[in-house]
């Protein structure tokens, strides 16, 4: 699939030439809408573009010079060399921890862990490239340290972003490692802990601090400052923590 990244108005005005546009990780797809809406309570005035995509495709865009002014990482890496070659305004902040899945449509008994995935029946599992997207390093660290990585690499069906792998997890996999943000996203609701999907033990993987910072373009754009002030706000954690994140 071709699709390097997905443009989602969240706000149903006309857009303007002073419309803010922000590069959302894919993992945070999920949260982005209420945190756009609580944003908006606050400043009704504001127009917000979120462009959803995987850190690495969005870092690369940047780098080439696409016209965003906010960068939402799922990791510190992209913001760090970002911020090292001068395309920042700020310095790269956490503003949530991230965590890993064990995701399946089907019910397992008695439970879903990260030994399921060994299991003879299954076949095919989706998972985020580590090229591209940093749940894929985290996921690739995680199944190496619990010694399956080589025994289940050959079933890998790989999603450019962790979103992508979500979409794989329903479709054409078996079962998947996701973002456990993902998890907590409306239509999900039909799927149970312990059941459907468990968190993966922390202790697996390096954890994984998701980064935000202004860019050169949202440079003196009290919108831009205005959201990325949102995002450390008490209302951002209480939505943030409300999808599985832990925040700082």
């Amino acid at each position: 699939m071709k699709r390097f990244f997905v443009i989602v108005v969240l706000l149903s005005h006309v857009l303007f030439a002073s419309d803010i546009t922000v590069a959302v990780a894919a993992n945070v797809s999920y949260a982005i809408k209420p945190l756009v809406k609580a944003f908006h309570q606050a400043h009704p005035k504001s127009h917000l573009n979120v462009i959803v995509g995987s850190s690495g495709k969005l870092f690369a865009q940047i780098s080439h010079g696409a016209p965003y002014m906010l960068f939402m990482s799922a990791d510190m890496k992209y913001p760090k060399r970002l911020y090292a070659h001068g395309m920042t305004t700020t310095k790269p902040m956490v503003y949530a921890q991230g965590a890993l899945a064990i995701f399946s449509q089907k019910k397992h008994n008695p439970s879903i862990k990260i030994e399921t995935l060994a299991n003879a029946d299954i076949k095919k599992i989706a998972v985020a490239n580590p090229k591209t997207a940093p749940y894929g390093v985290a996921t690739k660290e995680a199944l190496k340290n619990a010694k399956l990585y080589q025994t289940l690499k050959k079933k890998f069906v790989y999603g450019e972003s962790i979103a992508q792998t979500l979409l794989y997890a329903t479709s054409v996999a078996d079962i998947g490692i996701v973002a456990k943000s993902s998890l907590f996203a409306p239509q999900m609701n039909k799927y149970h802990e312990a059941i459907h999907w468990s968190e993966i033990d922390k202790n697996l993987y390096t954890p994984i601090d998701q980064g935000i910072v202004i860019l050169t373009r949202g440079k003196d754009n009290e919108e831009v400052k205005a959201f990325y002030d949102f995002m450390f706000s008490k209302k951002a954690k209480e939505i943030l923590r409300a999808y599985g994140y832990e925040v700082p």
